[in-house]
């Protein structure tokens, strides 16, 4: 078994998940991971290189990792996007060939896949046919970037904390993924707020009984409620 056959059968799963290479056989999986190599960041990693983005490029096999850009003056934080496993990075590096000034800072500890910026260029110059793919997945990117945008400028706190938290439950369990254990200042960064003001709205929360929290982790209570909840700051907003 050579090393792509092997990176592949360490982390198919991984693999399966990532979006962006979804339509690749096995076989193309094989000639993509030829020039793929490991790398383990440890948990509160801050990569601020951005030379190291500009030439590489990532696929995450486990843990999370915040995307997060910071103000020079105020040294406000706040989280672009909340990285997991299969999602890719750095894709604007990727496609512009120009650095991207935002910072990198591990959850958990992290495995990624990387490869050399030009050597994934070669090979998308060999197989034309999945440029498609990259089309449609940056387009779903630069939707959540605009969506982003369009919530800081025209959401109240309470329903940006409301749809943040309903749009990480998972379908089948019902309940919260990715941000259950995340302390109140990520995420306060993640939807352009204070630690203080989210712990308000969180206890808000709490007290008419559509979350639990416990030991610093917010638990689904009644999403039926948490639903009802968003309905109402929407119907307030109009």
């Amino acid at each position: 078994m050579n090393s792509a056959e092997l990176l592949y059968s360490n982390y198919e799963e991984s693999l399966q998940k990532c979006e962006l290479f979804a339509k690749l056989s096995k076989p193309q999986w094989f000639d993509l991971l030829a020039d793929f190599h490991e790398e383990t960041w440890t948990q509160e990693t801050c990569i601020i290189n951005q030379q190291k983005f500009l030439q590489h490029f990532y696929i995450i096999t486990s843990g999370r990792i915040k995307m997060y850009n910071v103000d020079e003056i105020s040294q406000k934080e706040h989280t672009l996007f909340l990285l997991k496993e299969g999602d890719v990075f750095d894709l604007f590096c990727l496609l512009d060939g120009a650095a991207h000034k935002v910072y990198y800072e591990c959850i958990d500890n992290i495995n990624v896949l990387g490869i050399h910026m030009d050597h994934l260029r070669t090979w998308l110059k060999k197989n034309p046919s999945h440029f498609e793919s990259f089309f449609s997945y940056t387009g779903k990117i630069m939707r959540a970037l605009e969506a982003n945008v369009s919530e800081l400028i025209f959401a109240n706190i309470s329903t940006r904390l409301l749809k943040l938290l309903l749009s990480n439950i998972d379908e089948e369990s019902n309940k919260l993924r990715y941000i259950n254990d995340l302390p109140n200042k990520e995420l306060a960064n993640l939807i352009g707020s204070t630690r203080a003001v989210v712990n308000r709205h969180l206890q808000i929360l709490k007290k008419n009984g559509s979350i639990k929290l416990q030991r610093n982790k917010v638990q689904i209570k009644d999403l039926d409620l948490l639903i009802k909840e968003l309905e109402k700051e929407n119907n307030n907003s109009k």
